[in-house]
């Protein structure tokens, strides 16, 4: 049997749907946030980025590199081992507290990353739950979803933020049965955001535990950075907070935080917790130093939501097809896989501009689209320069502005030759 033909053709059927991910190779250049080096076939040119998680720029704050340093000059670079054999160093018991202490919660519990924290969270509480019915919006993160495969429990799926769907669900199954309603807060893909006010009251109306997804909210939203439940008032609301260290904060890991009960219980009982070496103490101190400055500092929060606003009113202006949108999350609709990469390509190549192509399965197809994430850092001149080069992209290759309604084979689809330059964005 020839094993490797299996793999080359699944390969080529991604190949096929135009929705093959080519991964760049970036550096990220400390004090020149968003700028970084783009090597390509042996050559090397200054980039600016437009999709970086890195939301508020804190992975390059001096603090947070300073701690990092200073950890490891002290510690080494490893854990040494997993949580329960050796690996629980000192500072990594410093950011569970920190954590607790942003969400109001009585603890918290750090993993190796935000996939690896909704899925052994997610599973193992379903799991410990006797009987329970998980109840999960259907845009729910891929990690969501295989935390609720996992867990073995039932499931209906809710349509998105669809609050009377919802409660259809949770009336049909009997009271005294356990129920997990797992929603997020900020949907990533088109910056909207769950009703979570309502779907807390639903769910001490039909005795529901509830689990929230905050990955990209924390260190975004509210007074000390602890998301939109902290902005709106409701994280007492929620049984469980889940985020991540590696968007807003700039380093890397997922958590959760919680009742004492339910963070204890996923410690003993969660093999994607129990078997995997812990987080090193330099990144878990370089977040502690992240988490206390966004705790008091609001400039970050403030500059990033303004250059958003920005972002969407230049690239409107400028007839761009911009997907509603109410947060920091900039979504611009392409709608065809084959476009979308050519268009990232062109921005990157001719106009030295760094902006990854949404397709299918991230996005539902037909509605692929650029995502871009504006920072801090990204000033109006940068913002004036993506508008203008997105806009010649648009015309190069075609796609429909948005006040364009015609057919696509009515539409005049000029593609023109990328031309490497040697340019910066």
């Amino acid at each position: 049997m020839n094993y490797e033909r299996f793999f080359e053709e699944a390969v080529d059927q991604v190949h096929a749907e135009k929705r093959y991910r080519v991964f760049a190779d970036l550096e990220r250049i400390v004090g020149e946030f968003p700028r970084a080096i783009w090597r390509s076939e042996g050559e090397a040119r200054e980039i600016t980025v437009w999709c970086s998680n890195d939301y508020l720029g804190m992975g390059q704050h001096p603090d947070v590199i300073s701690a990092m340093q200073t950890a490891a000059g002290r510690m080494g670079s490893g854990a040494g081992g997993t949580r329960n054999i050796s690996g629980t160093n000192h500072p990594l018991v410093e950011l569970e507290r920190e954590l607790a202490d942003l969400h109001g919660k009585e603890a918290a519990l750090v993993f190796t990353s935000g996939f690896v924290s909704n899925e052994a969270s997610i599973s193992t509480i379903a799991r410990l739950l006797p009987d329970c019915l998980i109840l999960s919006d259907e845009l729910n993160h891929a990690s969501m979803i295989e935390g609720v495969r996992r867990s073995g429990a039932d499931k209906k799926i809710f349509r998105h933020n669809d609050l009377a769907h919802l409660e259809q669900l949770l009336a049909i199954a009997p009271r005294e049965r356990a129920k997990l309603i797992v929603f997020e807060s900020v949907y990533s893909m088109d910056g909207d955001i769950a009703p979570i006010a309502e779907i807390t009251a639903l769910a001490r109306r039909y005795n529901a535990m509830t689990y929230i997804d905050e990955v990209h909210a924390v260190g975004m939203y509210g007074n000390r950075g602890g998301g939109i439940s902290d902005r709106d008032n409701l994280a007492g609301e929620i049984d469980v907070i889940e985020g991540t260290l590696a968007k807003a904060f700039g380093t890397l890991g997922g958590y959760i935080a919680g009742p004492r009960s339910v963070i204890d219980a996923v410690r003993s009982y969660a093999p994607g917790f129990i078997f995997t070496t812990a987080l090193p103490p330099s990144i878990a101190a370089a977040a502690t130093a992240s988490i206390r400055h966004l705790k008091e500092s609001q400039i970050e929060r403030e500059q990033q939501q303004r250059q958003a606003q920005n972002t969407k009113d230049q690239l409107s202006t400028a007839g761009l097809p911009v997907m509603p949108s109410e947060t920091h999350i900039v979504p611009v609709l392409v709608g065809d896989p084959e476009l979308c990469k050519k268009a990232s390509d062109r921005l990157l190549e001719v106009h030295g501009l760094y902006i990854q192509p949404i397709n299918y399965p991230t996005v539902p197809r037909g509605t692929e689209r650029l995502r871009i994430t504006p920072t801090p850092f990204h000033s109006d001149a940068l913002i004036g320069e993506l508008a203008s080069a997105l806009r010649e992209t648009w015309e190069a290759l075609g796609i429909p502005f948005a006040n364009d309604r015609r057919p696509a084979q009515q539409r005049t689809n000029r593609i023109i030759p990328l031309v490497t330059s040697t340019a910066g964005g």
